[in-house]
C-alpha cells in the first residue's frame, strides 16, 4: 500500500476514535505532509520517535529563539542556552509521546506497519 493511501487509513480510522483532528494531525504533521513527508500520523509512530523528534524539532526551535533573549538578559552561555533547549524538548518529547501511547492503548489502534498491509 502506498505510504499516502495508508496515511490516509490511519486519519479516517483516528477519526471514528473521537480523538480531536488537531490532536492526531497537528498543524506541524500537516506541515510535513505539504512538504512531501511521508511520516505516519503521530498515533503511529514509536515512542522513542516521537521524543527524539520533539527533542530535535521543540528544543531546536526553544533554543533559536529564546536564546537570544536570554543572552541579552542574563548573560548566559550559548551552552546553557542548548541544554535547557535539550531538557525542555525531553520534557515536552516525553508527554506527548505518552499522551500519543495512551491514546494508542485505549483506541487499540494497530502498528503503522500491520495497516493496511493487504
Amino acid at each position: 500500500m502506498e505510504r499516502n493511501a495508508q496515511r490516509e487509513v490511519a486519519l479516517s480510522m483516528l477519526a471514528k476514535t473521537g480523538i480531536w483532528p488537531s490532536n492526531y494531525a497537528p498543524p506541524l504533521f500537516h506541515l510535513l505532509w505539504s512538504l512531501g513527508m511521508n511520516v505516519p500520523p503521530p498515533h503511529f509512530i514509536r515512542f522513542v520517535s516521537i521524543v527524539i523528534f520533539m527533542v530535535a524539532f521543540f528544543g531546536g526551535v526553544l533554543s533559536l529563539f529564546v536564546s537570544p533573549m536570554l543572552w541579552s538578559t542574563t548573560g548566559i552561555s550559548g551552552t546553557q542556552v542548548l541544554i535547557f533547549g535539550v531538557l525542555t524538548g525531553l520534557a515536552f518529547g516525553l508527554a506527548m509521546a505518552s499522551y500519543y501511547a495512551y491514546g494508542r492503548r485505549k483506541h487499540q489502534l494497530p502498528g503503522w506497519n500491520e495497516l493496511g498491509l493487504k
